[in-house]
């Protein structure tokens, strides 16, 4: 197989922590952005197999009137019963891994050498964090993910805590990180650090290439 020219940086945080603005950041200095959230999507889509096995194991009622996934009335079933959960993870985890491997694949044969930012939230649980170049954890305080979580979708204070501490805590995160993105400030704060984590990953690329 044709040597990997590129850097591949993991980038993943907590719940709320704007992870998705640090990785527009990096988008627009000419990161190319593989996201776990559409890969996801892309693999339950009619049509895949994901999409039949998943119909098989839960029934016909996770579907919407146009024969597309339910993902709400499929998150409802998955969230209540850690088993089905499993099970669900069983179908969708290796057609992600496989789509993603083929996007990697796809650059390899490109010859790209700039840098790649994978976005996904449970990289780190997940184990897949190991498999990256470099990893970037966007970290916010506990306040300012329990605001931006009840703007963003209506949570109860207490819901948004329940949900942050259900989560891997930030701190054991932030361990294993190569560089740490604090967005709990101001959004120009966050760009300015955005802008020098982008300096040493370009430097830790032009190491690679030396």
């Amino acid at each position: 197989m044709t040597e990997r020219r590129f850097l591949l940086v993991g980038l993943t945080g907590g719940i709320a922590t704007g992870k998705s603005t640090v990785a527009a950041m990096l988008r627009a200095r000419g990161c190319i952005l593989i996201d776990a959230d559409v890969l996801a999507r892309e693999v339950v889509e009619p049509g895949q197999p994901a999409h039949e096995r998943i119909v098989g194991a839960f029934g016909r009622g996770v579907l919407s009137p146009d024969g597309a996934l339910d993902r709400k009335a499929l998150g409802s079933i998955v969230f209540a019963d850690p088993q089905r959960r499993k099970e669900l993870e069983a179908i969708t985890h290796p057609e992600i891994r496989a789509r993603f491997a083929a996007r990697l694949a796809e650059l390899v044969a490109q010859g790209f050498d700039g840098i790649v930012i994978f976005d996904a939230a449970v990289m780190i649980e997940s184990g897949n964090y190991r498999n990256m170049d470099r990893l970037v954890v966007v970290t916010a305080d506990p306040e300012a993910q329990v605001s931006r979580q009840r703007e963003r979708d209506g949570a109860s204070v207490e819901a948004a805590r329940r949900r942050i501490a259900s989560q891997m805590p930030l701190a054991e995160k932030v361990k294993l990180a190569d560089y740490v993105i604090d967005n709990a400030g101001t959004r120009e704060a966050t760009a300015a650090r955005v802008a020098e984590v982008h300096e040493a990953l370009l430097e830790d690329l032009a190491a690679r290439h030396r």
